[in-house]
Formats: C-alpha cells, sequence, structure tokens
C-alpha cells in the first residue's frame, strides 16, 4: 500500500480547497491510502526554542505522517496574496526535521486568484526539500465558479487539469 498524505490550507470544513481534495481521493485506486489532514490548527505557533528532539505533540504527529506518505498533496487558498498563516507556520515546523525532503509533492492554489500564494509555496516547498515536478503544479483560480451549490467540481476543464495531476503524483510513487 501506498501512502498519500493531503493538506488543506484552509482550516474551513467544506472549504474549496476541502472539495478538491476530497475529489483527488475519490481518485485514487484502491492500493493507495488517502488521508486527509484535519489537524492544521492545532500546530503551535512556530518557536525555535521548541524544535528538538521533543516538539510539541502536533508538530511530532504531523512529522510523523509526513515520514510515513509515500506523496504529499497540498491545496491552499490565497489569504492576502500569500499562503495561509496556519499552513505556513506548520510548514515552518518542518525545516530543520527534513519531512519534506525528496517526498513527491502536488500543489493546488485553488482561490479567487492564487498567483501570489503559489509562488511563495513553490518557494517554500523548494526550501524545505520537497520535490516538486510541473505537472503536479496547478492554479485553479476564481474557484468558487467552478464548483456547484451541491460541492461537485462543476467545470470539466478544472476536472481535466485534477486528472492529470492525480495520474503524475500515482506515477511518481508506483
Amino acid at each position: 500500500m501506498k501512502n498519500i498524505f493531503a493538506i488543506s490550507g484552509s482550516l474551513r470544513k467544506g472549504s474549496s480547497n476541502h472539495t478538491i481534495l476530497e475529489y483527488l481521493g475519490r481518485k485514487m485506486p484502491f492500493n493507495v491510502n488517502y488521508l486527509i489532514y484535519d489537524g492544521l490548527s492545532t500546530v503551535p505557533a512556530f518557536d525555535p526554542g521548541l524544535d528538538n528532539d521533543t516538539p510539541p505533540k502536533p508538530v511530532s504527529e504531523l512529522r510523523s505522517l509526513l515520514a510515513e506518505a509515500d506523496a504529499i498533496i497540498i491545496c491552499t487558498p490565497e489569504y492576502a496574496h500569500g499562503i495561509p498563516g496556519a499552513l505556513k507556520n506548520a510548514l515552518d515546523w518542518m525545516v530543520s526535521s527534513g519531512s519534506f525532503s525528496g517526498k513527491p509533492t502536488a500543489l493546488i492554489t485553488a482561490s479567487t486568484g492564487g498567483k501570489d500564494a503559489q509562488e511563495a509555496m513553490i518557494k517554500v516547498l523548494n526550501a524545505i526539500d520537497a520535490e516538486l515536478r510541473p505537472q503536479s503544479t496547478l492554479l485553479i483560480p476564481f474557484v468558487r465558479t467552478k464548483i456547484d451549490a451541491a460541492g461537485s467540481i462543476s467545470e470539466e476543464a478544472t476536472i481535466g487539469r485534477l486528472n492529470v495531476l492525480v495520474k503524475s503524483i500515482l506515477a511518481v510513487i508506483e
């Protein structure tokens, strides 16, 4: 069994980002364990003084989940032209751990705009040595226009691009 670990940059359940991650989960084959992380809000503010062999429990749990992952998918909105604070904070905790080092990582930025957050996320993921590939990086601007009232992705072009991303990440871990 392969493990794919998904992180939403939005803390709001039912957000567009969660909808996208849930869609991706339905596209995974039977031999892939797919987990959407729901503990982002529990990760304390980054404190270098606590970043040692015994970090706070939510940090050590996140690091363990990342260590078990064969691949990581991040789907995030853009807040104030940048990365949502809770997501950036969690990634800051991962710098010294090497949790992302060499891990195939897919990045989806789904927001009203998203370009600034995507550029910032690429810089952060490169800094923590995540393995990003062009075919596993996707920008979905005006995401709310691409999800219907029932919470389903309604735009065929977006569905097609998400399906390509799934195939890309699965090809890397198989």
